[in-house]
């Protein structure tokens, strides 16, 4: 599994190699302006499938469904946690 520290920049990475005319148009653009304007399309991207962003991240990232499926889990466990909430309350809640 992807570590959660290099999820964001994978994701980044896919969705630049899947939009070269973004590439084109902010490759002037320091690093840092970049990073924020592909963050700021992948966030767009993200509201047009009806998806978080935090979930069209996996998915860019995720090389199966299984993984995909294992990634949301990870971060749906985390969220139960830190809400002080057990899982399977968390899972009725929130239907998964």
């Amino acid at each position: 599994m992807i570590p959660k520290e290099a999820r964001q920049q994978l994701a980044c990475d896919r969705y630049l190699a899947a939009h070269p005319e973004l590439a084109e148009e902010i490759r002037e653009l320091d690093d840092r302006e970049q990073r924020q304007q592909v963050l700021w399309a992948m966030e767009d991207a993200a509201g047009d499938l009806g998806l978080e962003p935090w979930e069209y991240v996996l998915e860019l990232i995720a090389d199966s469904p299984e993984a995909l499926a294992s990634m949301r889990e990870e971060v749906h466990r985390e969220v139960a946690e830190a809400l002080g909430m057990g899982w399977e309350e968390y899972r009725r809640l929130n239907e998964l």
